[in-house]
This record gives structure tokens, sequence and C-alpha cells, in this order.
């Protein structure tokens, strides 16, 4: 009888083990899937636009601060053009480019989202991070929405608020 209450037990903490890793693992888009293996079009509109997040704010004072977890959403808001993203670069407070999220141009569908999650834990951006979104659209074809969503729950806390995209080339 002892040794079944250790076996399950045992079972137990490594059910928990498997559940506690499903519960970590964020959804990440396969940007290899979205590539672009074909020449675009010369006629497409290129710019960029620039979003503000935060992996970081502060919290009573200036030496406290709080983390959260970013989304960057990319709208197609277009509903019968493909639009084209070449580059997503998040840069850090100063301004020093952290990392670009894929190293080939994808497409958007019409009406489609694709989304950029930073963990709550990773505060290299800090309290000033941002984005610039490099994208190709067709010549009368709608910009994409470009939005960001930062959230913190923390016991019977939460913490959320949006920021929005504006073109800059």
């Amino acid at each position: 009888m002892k040794n079944l209450c250790y076996l399950s037990l045992f079972v137990f903490a490594l059910a928990a083990c498997d559940i506690q890793t499903e519960k970590k693992s964020v959804f990440v888009e396969n940007w290899k899937q979205r590539a672009i293996h074909h020449v675009l079009s010369d006629s497409l509109r290129s710019g960029a636009t620039y979003l503000s997040v935060y992996s970081q704010i502060y919290s009573r004072t200036e030496h406290s601060t709080h983390n959260l977890t970013s989304t960057v959403s990319l709208r197609n808001i277009n509903t019968a053009d493909t639009i084209y993203i070449d580059r997503a670069e998040y840069y850090n407070t100063h301004g020093q480019v952290i990392r670009n999220y894929f190293n080939t141009t994808i497409f958007i569908a019409p009406l489609e989202t694709v989304e950029i999650v930073i963990d709550e834990s990773d505060t290299t951006g800090g309290s000033g991070a941002n984005f610039l979104i490099h994208w190709r659209i067709p010549p009368h074809g709608h910009t994409p929405l470009v939005e960001g969503i930062m959230i913190s729950t923390s016991g019977q806390k939460g913490l959320s608020f949006t920021t929005q995209g504006v073109q800059v080339e």
C-alpha cells in the first residue's frame, strides 16, 4: 500500500511537470510557412510603421518597475489584397536593435492577423521599447494596422493597455 502511494505521488508529480511544460509553451508563428519564395511586383508601395511597446513600466517610483507581456498585432485590413512584411525590428529604450523577428519577407492574407509575443520575463526592451515594421502593399491597398497590447496580472491585480502604430515612411 505504501509503495502504491509513492507510485501514485510520482505519477502525479510527473503529470504536473508535463502540464507545466504545456503552460510555458507560447504559440510561435511559423515564419517559414509565411515566407515568400518568388519575386514581388515592382508596383508595390513600401513603408514602415513605428510602434511603442513596453517590456516594463514604472511602479511607485523610478526605481521600481513592473514587467509586462507585450503582443504586437499585425493586421491586414484589406478585404482582397495580400500585404507583405519585410522586417519586424525590435528596439530597446536606447534605440539599439534587440532582434529582427524574421529574415525573409512574409505575407499576411486579406483580413488575417499575425502576432509577435514578447514574454513578461523578457525585459531587454525596457520601458521605452519599440518596433519598426517594414511593409509592402498593393498600390491602392491599405497600410497594415499595427497595434501593441501590454498586459500583466499579479495576484488579484491586472494591468492592460494598448498602443497604436504610426506610419513613419
